[in-house]
């Protein structure tokens, strides 16, 4: 049986006859109450020890914890940083291809009107050795139209109606 604060304060012992409590009833409740306060002081060392446990549990948590935040904060850093310098890569590797496409263009350009430039100029040169050609196999047919042909009047002779023989 369990005493409460409530027991303590009612208990009413037997009154012998000639005054005073009676002995035995008083001792009998002094050793429940001994009892209870054993048994309560027990107890509260086991509820002490096991805060001391939970406590230190506790404090391991807490730390744990901290450790925890501590390595997702330097994460979160870390992840932010390799993310600003993937950009500030990617951002460079963009930049350089640009240069680089730019160079090319502008080389195939320069490129592309040099080409145009020989064409032109081999179009010249086509035309006019073309023309020179052309000059020179002219002035060919008419020296050959110049020429003296003996035949020619022997020739023109046999074709003649007159001067054909059968």
């Amino acid at each position: 049986m369990s005493l409460t604060p409530l027991d303590i304060h009612n208990k009413d012992f037997p009154k012998k006859t000639f005054g005073g409590y009676d002995k035995d009833a008083v001792d009998d409740f002094l050793d429940q109450v001994m009892g209870e306060f054993d048994r309560m002081i027990k107890e509260n060392d086991r509820l002490k020890t096991q805060i001391e446990d939970l406590n230190m549990k506790l404090d391991q948590y807490r730390s744990l914890e901290e450790t925890i935040n501590k390595t997702l904060v330097v994460a979160q850093e870390a992840a932010e940083e390799v993310k600003a310098n993937a950009k500030k890569n990617a951002d460079l590797i963009i930049q350089e291809a640009r240069l680089q496409a730019e160079r090319i263009i502008e080389t195939g350009q320069v490129k592309a009107r040099r080409i145009m430039e020989e064409n032109a100029d081999l179009a010249r040169a086509a035309h006019t050795l073309r023309t020179q050609v052309k000059s020179m196999l002219q002035a060919q047919l008419e020296a050959i139209d110049g020429l003296y042909d003996p035949f020619a009047k022997a020739a023109a002779a046999q074709m003649s109606p007159e001067g054909h023989k059968e």
